[in-house]
């Protein structure tokens, strides 16, 4: 079962006892945004993204599709 980007955005905010709004601030992002993300929005920024993985010691990237 593969974690989507919300659900470990969630998870991990949960686990470090955030709100939202202090997830946002420390990254350094907007509420709305963290709102979003979290439910799973599909237009989203990246580079945004990255922002709020850097304070989980994580970075979303490019991985080849393997050839089946």
């Amino acid at each position: 079962m593969s974690t989507t980007i919300a659900t470990f955005i969630k998870e991990r905010r949960k686990q470090l006892k955030l709100t939202q709004p202090e997830l946002a601030e420390r990254a350094g992002v907007g509420l709305r945004f963290v709102r979003e993300l979290e439910q799973g929005k599909q237009t989203v920024q990246l580079d945004k993204v990255n922002q709020v993985l850097a304070l989980f010691g994580s970075e979303l990237g490019v991985i080849p599709k393997s050839e089946s």
